[in-house]
């Protein structure tokens, strides 16, 4: 034995059939498990933060979770570096990032002040992100897919759940102080978003969109971007409240989309409703 380390295999032991196994392993693979590590440290130093009443870092961190989750399946896509490995090692990440972390980090901002209802709103809302998760990964095992599924999310997705379960933390950052009355409120406002996490709902992806931009709407498009990150730097909670609000207000919206479009009763012919996520939730996976 050479070393005390198990080699690194990042299709499993027979390297998913790609060809003889390297004695060496380029770099390349490894910068996007080395993006999801950082997510994975960005989520526990979240919670870190949340112990130490820094609440408003650890909301950051979180989201700088979500941030780095966005960018590692790109990233494994450009460098061609997709692997079984980064699709465990990412799901495993975002049971973290998006299930553990924002539960722990609501309950200590707001939540603990409605005593075990709190805490239950809290283990419910990480417990849906696991079983959404583990919902996923079993999805990826069938080889076909609804053609409505390269739309739509079923259920919210992992990130877009974290982003809009921190809806009280951002309002109370903005001067809403909690107190018990409220803390049952949000306690109830938490069940429901882990519902919707392991809902059948139709959620808009908004991959139908694309990846390519019109020549005549590359202007407008960078400006509404650049205004949008302005807004985020200057005003930052305010805007993500508006963001939050705006994702719960277009869930509807999404739904009614589905249904004229590929519901039962829709002209495409009487699809089956929603049973599984899409293929590629969020970027949240790389293979």
């Amino acid at each position: 034995m050479s070393t005390v380390f198990p080699p690194f295999e990042p299709n499993g032991q027979d390297d998913g059939g790609r060809g003889p196994k390297l004695r060496q392993i380029p770099v390349r693979l490894l910068v996007p498990n080395f993006i999801t590590v950082l997510a994975i440290c960005a989520g526990m130093t979240g919670i870190r933060l949340a112990i130490e009443n820094k609440f408003e870092l650890a909301v950051t961190m979180v989201l700088i979770a979500a941030f780095l989750d966005g960018i590692d399946g790109r990233v494994a896509r450009l460098l061609k570096a997709q692997s079984r490995f980064g699709v465990q090692m990412d799901s495993l990440a975002d049971i973290i990032n998006f299930g553990v972390a924002p539960a722990l980090v609501l309950y200590l901002y707001m939540l603990d002040q409605a005593g075990s209802l709190g805490w239950i709103a809290s283990l419910v809302y990480a417990i849906a992100a696991a079983l959404r998760l583990a919902r996923f990964n079993v999805s990826t095992e069938s080889p076909s897919k609804a053609r409505w599924q390269a739309l739509f999310f079923v259920g919210v997705p992992a990130p877009a759940g974290a982003l809009i379960v921190f809806l009280p933390v951002y309002l109370g950052f903005l001067g809403l102080t909690p107190g018990q009355p409220s803390a049952l409120f949000w306690s109830a406002y938490t069940v429901f978003i882990g519902f919707l996490l392991i809902s059948r709902f139709p959620v808009f992806s908004g991959k139908g969109i694309g990846d390519r931009v019109r020549r005549d709407l590359v202007m407008p498009v960078t400006l509404a971007v650049v205004v949008y990150v302005s807004l985020l730097m200057s005003f930052t909670w305010q805007t993500l409240t508006a963001t939050a609000l705006g994702f719960l207000i277009s869930l509807p919206f999404g739904s009614w989309h589905w249904s004229k479009n590929y519901g039962p009763k829709s002209k495409r012919g009487g699809m089956a409703a929603p049973s599984a996520p899409a293929a590629d939730e969020s970027d949240e996976r790389r293979d």
